[in-house]
């Protein structure tokens, strides 16, 4: 199952950068064997300042039109690592060739678009800059990777 990560706003260079490469290489490298992967990040930018509706055409296009779309909302189910990599385990076996986790911009996923989509996660009830939403969901992909692979690296 291919993961595409769209997200609003271009990522430059610091620290975040560096950590969704190293989670990009890791959760490649671990998921190919398991069936998922590879990870492919498309960021979309609405550079005439349309809003939420805007974003929310551009994340459409980026997204494969087959795939199955999960949200990063404030609104979404919480769960945990493990709960996160039995659904991704769920949606592989299920026979999705596509998921796509979408990542608004500042102001958020349009409603319509968030309605739409398959499934909604949280990262807590908490709002988090969707850069640092962007390192937290790629790491969650690794430890999901990692957990159905029986790996070491959680540790619950």
């Amino acid at each position: 199952m291919r993961v595409h990560v769209c997200a609003v706003g271009r990522l430059r260079g610091g620290p975040e950068r560096a950590l969704i490469e190293d989670y990009s290489t890791r959760f490649d490298r671990t998921g190919r064997a398991l069936g998922l992967g590879p990870l492919a990040i498309r960021e979309v930018e609405d550079r005439k300042g349309g809003g939420m509706a805007a974003e929310a055409a551009l994340l459409d296009r980026a997204m494969p039109k087959s795939a199955l779309i999960c949200a990063l909302d404030e609104r979404g189910t919480q769960m945990t690592s493990p709960q996160f990599a039995g659904m991704l385990s769920r949606w592989r076996d299920a026979g999705r060739g596509d998921v796509a986790f979408v990542i608004g911009g500042a102001d958020g996923i349009d409603p319509a678009l968030r309605q739409h989509a398959d499934a909604s996660l949280s990262f807590g009830r908490m709002v988090w800059p969707h850069m640092l939403a962007r390192v937290m969901l790629i790491e969650q992909l690794y430890r999901a990777a990692a957990i159905l692979a029986g790996s070491p690296y959680h540790r619950a």
